[in-house]
């Protein structure tokens, strides 16, 4: 994410010599590895002076940063809440042991600048699970008016888990105060292999266009895609931000077949392949039985 932050503000004509890098990791291979990797790309990063735990020993305590981006371990349990129920952190309640999500996400919006913003990735839990105190940290983090779009996305996006993600952005000055874009991106992407999907170049532009759209206030709400909600409406839904229960179905159009036609055509159809499974499973049965396997 380093990398393509880079890369981002060159294609942006901006100079990543005006940029300042930090970050942290608990995995001693992993921060070697990413100390090189931006090493060789000219990119002088503050990865702190070893690798650590970011919540038992934060090596950035005074970092206020202008962008954070951050996909933390899913649904960590065990990360040290008993050593760290007074920390200044938990400004919205304190995680609990069993799940780390919150925990990352408060660490995270803790260390932002007043004008700061963060694009994260959780696991799709953290949108509506109640256990543990988890609903009322995300009722406070919505009523503290921080959260300004939540993306569900699909399957099978990561070589290491194939669960669904949502991406949480949080803006602590957002242009459209007192609201939150939903979008429900769960049917985008494209398989290119038979467990991994990505997003093409034309999603990301739709998602980002919608989103820019929000900000700008022209967006047009589309069924099944994108709605807006102010916090009143959230608050009804229980503050729970799945984005389907804002979006709605997707409409479908009218084909122009009257109802009865639809009907007796599809029944016939069912009654079709009710017989071809009748021919299929006597198939089944006479090559079983030919090998010495009676059903």
């Amino acid at each position: 994410m380093f990398v393509q932050s880079a890369k981002f503000v060159e294609n942006h004509s901006g100079n990543i010599s005006n940029i300042s890098i930090y970050g942290q990791d608990s995995n001693p291979t992993t921060w070697k590895k990413a100390q090189m990797n931006l090493a060789i790309r000219g990119i002088e990063p503050d990865l702190g002076t070893y690798a650590a735990d970011t919540f038992l020993e934060d090596h950035h305590p005074t970092l206020r940063a202008d962008y954070i981006m951050a996909n933390p371990p899913f649904n960590l349990s065990g990360w040290g809440q008993d050593k760290l129920k007074d920390d200044p952190r938990w400004k919205y309640g304190t995680p609990p042991e069993g799940n780390a999500n919150f925990a990352w996400l408060q660490h995270m919006i803790y260390h932002l600048d007043p004008a700061g913003r963060i694009g994260m990735v959780l696991a799709n839990g953290s949108l509506s699970s109640q256990s543990g105190g988890e609903g009322e940290i995300r009722k406070n983090i919505i009523n503290a008016d921080l959260v300004e779009c939540i993306i569900a996305m699909p399957t099978q996006l990561f070589y290491t888990t194939q669960i669904p993600v949502s991406l949480w952005f949080i803006n602590k000055q957002k242009k459209q105060s007192g609201k939150t874009l939903f979008i429900d991106a769960r049917k985008m992407g494209t398989m290119v292999s038979r467990k991994l999907r990505e997003l093409t170049d034309e999603d990301i532009q739709k998602i980002a266009d919608t989103y820019e759209a929000f900000v700008e206030g022209t967006l047009e709400e589309v069924k099944g895609f994108c709605a807006v909600a102010d916090i009143a409406e959230i608050e009804k839904q229980d503050f729970i931000l799945t984005p389907g229960r804002y979006v709605g179905i997707e409409e479908q159009e009218d084909d122009g077949e009257p109802f009865e036609d639809k009907m007796n055509r599809l029944t016939s159809e069912l009654s079709e392949m009710f017989a071809k499974s009748h021919e299929l499973e006597e198939e089944i049965r006479k090559k079983l039985g030919a090998i010495g396997y009676e059903i």
